[in-house]
């Protein structure tokens, strides 16, 4: 391994602070952060999604860790809807938010850079994002728009226009389709198109760091607190374990393991909060969970990454 999973953290902290700024001496006025946040949603993360897709070739879910981060997300998330619905007792939209930010990785801004430090390669990430992107952002939208729906609207027809409807899920697709085809933006387009989505990331981590001036209590009250607890807990310790486990048993390779078991312990990734923001839910649960997450991974993936070297 090449370094320390700390550096990797720098720009992240940096963004949310001077967010918090931002929004704490109302620099952009009032009304910022909601305009901001309904700009990442609709405009900037669709170019990331977009860009990402359209550059990104499929074969790379070939790549043989896929099927145990896979599955370990697919445990720790189920375990996280359950609690969510029968042990905190929550409405479909908040333990769908609540099991999604159990197992959804910051793969991006965080993912990238760790594995880069750690071990020279952040190949893999690709996969990772493929799949949360892919899967996991189309069935949390899925399930906020059933659970928001019209009354008198079919579940169905809310389903049906789901891609139409959201413009995430819409761009994900569209760069999917492009990267089949052969097709490319022409210059004039992909360029502007480049320059939204690179700042796409940064202007997310400007709005979590708004978002902590927002009126309310700063942290979750009571079974929120215990829940948010859960949650990081489920996402940091429960899934790399789970994936390391289900690595071993499927016999990766020890590189591809280590990889594997680092990524599944990424903290949870602030697209779960700007999805969330969207939607009639109160995201200070999500952005809590967020950045208990992020700060508590800097040691948990120090020492996931330690333990991999050391038993592996």
């Amino acid at each position: 391994m090449t370094g320390g999973v700390l550096p990797a953290f720098a720009p992240i902290w940096a963004l949310t602070g001077l967010g918090y700024l931002l929004g704490r001496f109302r620099v952009l006025g009032e009304g910022a952060e909601a305009a901001l946040t309904k700009y990442v949603f609709v405009v900037a993360m669709p170019a990331v999604l977009f860009t990402t897709m359209q550059d990104t070739p499929l074969t790379a879910l070939l790549n043989p860790g896929v099927i145990a981060f896979l599955l370990g997300t697919v445990v720790v998330g189920a375990i996280g809807f359950a609690l969510g619905k029968w042990v905190f007792r929550r409405k479909l939209s908040e333990w769908a938010v609540s099991g999604m930010a159990s197992c959804y990785a910051n793969a991006g801004n965080l993912g990238i850079p760790v594995l880069l430090q750690l071990f020279g390669d952040s190949a893999f990430i690709i996969v990772v994002i493929l799949l949360q992107t892919l899967v996991l952002m189309p069935a949390l939208l899925a399930l906020l728009e059933t659970d928001a729906r019209e009354p008198g609207r079919s579940r169905w027809r809310t389903l049906l226009m789901l891609p139409v409807r959201t413009p995430v899920i819409a761009a994900s697709l569209t760069g999917i389709l492009f990267r089949a085809s052969g097709l490319r933006l022409p210059h004039l387009v992909a360029q502007p198109l480049h320059l939204i989505a690179s700042a796409g990331v940064g202007t997310a981590l400007l709005v979590l760091g708004m978002s902590l001036t927002s009126g309310g209590p700063r942290e979750p009250v009571g079974t929120r607190r215990a829940e948010m607890a859960t949650v990081v807990g489920l996402k940091l310790f429960a899934q790399p374990a789970i994936t390391l486990g289900i690595g071993l048993l499927l016999g990766l390779p020890h590189p591809v393991l280590m990889i594997v078991t680092v990524c599944a312990g990424l903290p949870t990734a602030q697209n779960i909060f700007i999805a969330t923001s969207q939607y009639a839910l109160d995201s200070r649960f999500v952005r809590d969970c967020v950045l208990v997450s992020t700060l508590v991974s800097m040691g948990s993936l120090s020492l996931v990454s330690w333990l991999a070297g050391e038993f592996l």
